[in-house]
């Protein structure tokens, strides 16, 4: 057996899916993307793909990762991780259904029957939380997530403070202290205002704060922690394990959020969890994409005991024209029952793309994040 074809559909609202084929017509699923640079990641691939892997036994999954990784003298990186990422996810779909056995089972079985899910509430400008919070926790979920300010100036007012706080004190009062609440700083809160966010929070206890500062000032994240007892979440914008050795040394973040889909994929993601459960730190993927990135998650959460929750993009405010469920054969695959989805049980990735669907919405697709400015006019961190 061996890879014979593929194809690349960008199909809205902003996600890049892969078909990989094999000599002996097996279909194996990816979804490497970037957002808002899926003209970029695709090249990448096809690179990658035309370069290397056509022609090659598709079952040798961690050789043709060090390859795609180490055949290049210039590495990591948001673009060439995500093209690996989905090459990644597309290979465990065909080996998988290749022995008829899902991907966890593959990986060293089950650590447990099902993963806990959050949703989001609030937009990007987090408004009307309380309400939100109060209607996603009637429709059964037990942990959500909001963004915790619009954007900041790096040192701003005491009144910004008390806005963020009081937004996670209404959906703390709508909700109660049975439901989890995470807060997303994304980046957009730089050293000293973390500092005082992550106390002011703190009396409402939110199940992590995500993201206080930007990657590249994690060397910060020790001060940070050492201002609350909350416990501090981070990765999403971190795309190896190497990059996540300093944050597992500094011993300032309790969970870790790596992307399937930006991260290199299962390969990479499940030897990042296996560092992080070494020292004694969760597991919560990142994830406001697509139904491939989603199932590669729910797969590594299966089979990894340091999962703590999956994120999800279902009803998300990005996806204003089509969403995870569009592209599924049966979508009953992520069904959410008291703020849970069960483990697939399909070969592969466990689930069906629909690929009709996939073929008749796939066309250019131009989603970019918003360039957001301060009052004096400089560009805000979105």
């Amino acid at each position: 057996m061996e890879v014979t074809d593929y194809e690349l559909f960008e199909v809205p609202p902003r996600w890049l899916f892969l078909r990989l084929e094999t000599s002996d017509g097996t279909v194996g699923w990816g979804e490497p993307v970037v957002e808002g640079r899926a003209h970029t990641v695709r090249a990448a691939v096809e690179e990658l793909l035309d370069g290397y892997l056509l022609g090659e036994d598709p079952l040798r999954i961690e050789d043709h990762w060090q390859a795609l990784y180490r055949g290049g003298f210039y590495r990591g990186g948001p673009v060439l991780m995500s093209a690996i990422a989905g090459i990644d996810q597309a290979l465990w779909d065909i080996k998988g259904k290749h022995f008829g056995a899902p991907v966890y089972e593959l990986l060293g079985g089950k650590a447990r029957d099902r993963i806990r899910v959050y949703q989001w509430i609030g937009g990007d400008r987090p408004a009307d939380v309380g309400e939100a919070a109060r209607e996603q926790v009637e429709a059964g979920f037990t942990a959500l997530k909001m963004n915790a300010t619009p954007e900041l100036e790096r040192v701003d007012s005491p009144a910004k403070i008390r806005q963020a706080e009081q937004r996670l004190a209404e959906v703390r009062e709508a909700v109660g202290e049975d439901v989890d609440v995470g807060v997303d700083f994304h980046g957009r809160v730089a050293k000293p205002m973390a500092k005082r966010l992550v106390a002011a929070l703190e009396p409402y206890e939110p199940m992590f704060v995500e993201e206080p500062v930007l990657p590249e000032h994690n060397d910060a994240l020790p001060e940070i922690a050492a201002h609350t007892t909350t416990p501090i979440a981070t990765g999403e914008r971190m795309y190896s394990r190497w990059d996540f050795k300093e944050v597992f040394e500094s011993g300032a973040v309790d969970v870790i959020q790596p992307d399937l889909s930006h991260a290199g994929g299962i390969t990479e993601v499940k030897k990042i969890a296996s560092m992080a459960e070494a020292y004694d730190v969760a597991l919560a993927p990142h994830c406001p994409l697509g139904p491939v990135a989603l199932a590669s998650c729910v797969q590594v959460d299966a089979c990894t005991p340091n999962a703590l929750i999956q994120e999800q993009s279902l009803d998300i405010h990005y996806n204003e024209t089509s969403d995870v469920l569009d592209y599924l054969a049966d979508p009953s695959v992520f069904e959410y029952e008291d703020g849970y989805v069960e483990l697939p049980e399909r070969p592969g990735l466990g689930i069906d793309i629909d690929e009709e669907v996939v073929r008749e919405r796939a066309g250019e697709v131009n989603w970019h994040n918003p360039v957001w400015r301060h009052d004096d006019g400089s560009v805000a961190e979105w």
